[in-house]
């Protein structure tokens, strides 16, 4: 039991390992995400759900408002990194990318206001209507299987609450129309 205490295993299969503090903190070893099942390889660094943002974790939700805005200054051209990535796809394909990404922004922190997070609403742009952008059914369920797989592993109480769900609701952005996974989409076998 000790041992499981020491160490923790967090997002995209890193292992944190606290079994030896220092002076100032804890020790971090990180070992290689390939250690762990291919099930459990969660691809990129950016995640901008097609589901609604109800059904993630604290932490998910947390990462989700970190990720849009950063996903809101590249479309912007406010910073340099992530300008090809594949999350941004459909954003960029919408008449008025910068209106969409702030539109999806307004559902992330609809969420959180909800909750009691104290996410920076002044980080969004004021609008009448934003656009509806448009994802597959086939979308929809790679990232409900996905996230399943996430919350299995650290939070189970989530888990056990969403697992019944079939078919779950998707962020108030997206119209879903039938079809297969995201062309834009990084699946590993």
């Amino acid at each position: 039991m000790a041992a499981a205490l020491r160490s923790a295993v967090i997002d995209r299969g890193t292992r944190v390992d606290r079994s030896r503090q220092h002076t100032h903190g804890w020790s971090v070893r990180i070992s290689s995400a390939r250690s762990l099942p291919p099930t459990l390889d969660f691809g990129s660094t950016m995640r901008l759900w097609t589901l609604h943002p109800r059904y993630l974790d604290s932490k998910g939700l947390v990462a989700l408002w970190r990720e849009s805005l950063l996903a809101q200054a590249v479309i912007r051209g406010r910073t340099r990194g992530y300008r090809h990535h594949p999350q941004l796809h459909r954003f960029r394909q919408s008449s008025f990318p910068r209106l969409a990404i702030n539109t999806y922004l307004t559902g992330v922190y609809d969420e959180a206001v909800l909750r009691g997070f104290n996410f920076d609403g002044s980080k969004l742009v004021r609008m009448r209507a934003g656009p509806r952008l448009t994802a597959t059914q086939g979308q929809l369920l790679f990232e409900w299987k996905w996230l399943l797989q996430k919350l299995r592993i650290r939070d189970m109480k989530t888990y056990r609450s969403h697992r019944q769900i079939v078919v779950p609701a998707a962020h108030p952005i997206f119209d879903i129309e039938p079809g297969p996974i995201g062309e834009w989409e990084r699946v590993s076998e």
